[in-house]
């Protein structure tokens, strides 16, 4: 899920790779990092936690230049440590290299097997590093020849952003699992600045003008000479055909069931006009008699709007949650039931007692949340609690940068709706349908929603 951003020619680098990782810090709590450049020197800070508590006026400072790496890291592979934070950084004969990375190499384990035979050591346990390792053993030291030649061996999802010692390059697999937004914004000279990031939002931040995306395939350089685009293929491990027929997209469909911020544009598409999307077509397929619509926040607000739109209920919120809750806290020395749940979330009686609420969430992992929830909304007084969910059930793990769960986990996976309504403790439940989800986002062709389907559009190495 990672967030990663970069900009390349402007005097307050650091200060607006800090801004946009603030901006994205929903794509990943566990460690952030910046790496700057100065006169083909880079200068690097990275710790674990969040962007605010890792970055200061001391740190900023002692990170110099016009150019800038930034990550926020969200772990799907490899353990939560300060080896594994990024960027990494490693010196090649090409000299400094730093390197941030959104998404998941699903033959991460057979690459680093055969690195490690031919002498490679690895500092950490992510799967990023195998990048850098190829990399290091391409006879061309030219940065963009190097890519062009080793990318074609990784598979699975990958938006990269690099920083040499002389330049900013931005690549994105050839199926565009992730999002890789390119922006601009002038600086203090009056010229271009250029941005990279992977949620429009970050640019909204910085007031930077939305250029393009990144294109599936594509590696987008700029250096002091100005930009370049190469293209390059994924080869597959389970053809040998040298067809050039372009690969059919696998956009994530979850960026917009969840992951991304709801002011964003990913795959230009606004996310919460498609959310929205996503509750009109639940009411439509999943209409029950209720008093009002409430949404589980923020995750389900948007859904909820929609739904409450397309069936005339009244929306409300029903329940309330405290934003100020830290990734830590102390817990009460005696035990208070849902404790967990109780610190981030609070039902209103006033809205909630004697009425037959329908409540809006956009996803049902493991129904532990779900059943904690509708426990409070019925302490609250409420008289029916029926469970609407705007996507349809999760039934398998995802390879390509999300950390779902093993499938024997998912409850979908092994469960009926009626029993997981049962379980959660819900009067009735409904999910939005495949067909649904592929109406509500014209997502016919060019998504990946294997969560969902089961249909993995890469081989799993």
């Amino acid at each position: 899920m990672c967030a990663v951003f970069g900009v390349w020619n402007h005097e307050e680098a650091a200060r607006i790779t800090y801004l946009g990782l603030y901006a994205m810090q929903h794509r990943g709590q566990e460690s952030s990092g910046i790496v700057s450049l100065s006169e083909g020197r880079h200068f690097h800070h990275k710790g674990l936690g969040l962007v605010a508590d890792i970055f200061k006026e001391e740190q900023l400072k002692a990170l110099p230049g016009k150019a800038a790496v930034g990550h926020n890291r969200y772990s799907t592979t490899g353990q939560n440590l300060l080896a594994n934070a990024q960027p990494l950084t490693a010196e090649m004969m090409s000299g400094s290299l730093a390197l941030a990375h959104n998404g998941n190499l699903v033959n991460e384990r057979s690459l680093k097997v055969e690195l490690q035979k031919q002498g490679a050591i690895f500092h950490g346990t992510t799967d990023t590093e195998v990048l850098l390792h190829l990399l290091s053993r391409t006879p061309s030291q030219d940065l963009m020849q190097a890519l062009q030649q080793t990318l074609p061996k990784l598979q699975g999802a990958f938006s990269f952003v690099l920083l040499a010692h002389d330049r900013l390059v931005a690549v994105r697999d050839p199926l565009g699992f992730r999002p890789l937004i390119l922006g601009r914004k002038k600086n203090a000279e009056g010229s271009w600045a250029y941005v990279v990031a992977s949620e429009t939002c970050a640019l909204d931040l910085i007031e930077a003008e939305v250029v393009r995306e990144i294109a599936p395939g594509e590696i987008f350089c700029v250096d002091q000479s100005g930009e370049q685009s190469l293209t390059f293929k994924t080869i597959s491990s389970d053809s040998t055909s040298t067809s050039e027929a372009k690969p059919k997209l696998a956009r994530c469909i979850f960026e917009h069931v969840y992951f991304s911020r709801p002011d964003s544009i990913i795959f230009n598409k606004s996310v919460y006009e498609s959310r929205k999307n996503f509750g009109r077509w639940l009411a439509k397929e999943t209409a029950v008699d209720a008093d009002l619509v409430i949404p589980v926040p923020d995750s389900g607000v948007p859904a909820a709007i929609g739904y409450s739109q397309q069936s005339g209920l009244p929306f409300e919120f029903g329940i309330i949650r405290n934003h100020y809750v830290g990734r830590t806290f102390i817990q009460p020395q005696q035990s208070i039931r849902s404790f967990g749940v109780k610190i981030k979330l609070n039902p209103q009686v006033a809205v909630l007692k004697g009425k037959r609420v329908v409540v809006v969430d956009d996803s049902l992992v493991r129904g532990t949340t779900s059943q904690k929830i509708i426990g409070l909304i019925r302490q609250a007084g409420a008289k029916e609690v029926h469970m609407r969910i705007a996507s349809p059930p999760t039934t398998g793990p995802c390879f390509y940068g999300v950390d779902t769960p093993q499938k024997n986990l998912l409850i979908a996976s092994h469960s009926s709706v009626q029993e997981i309504s049962k379980f959660i403790g819900a009067d009735s439940l409904g999910y939005l349908s495949m067909q649904g989800l592929t109406e509500a986002i014209d997502s016919s062709s060019g998504y990946c929603a294997a969560c969902f389907d089961g249909k993995y559009p890469t081989p799993l190495s």
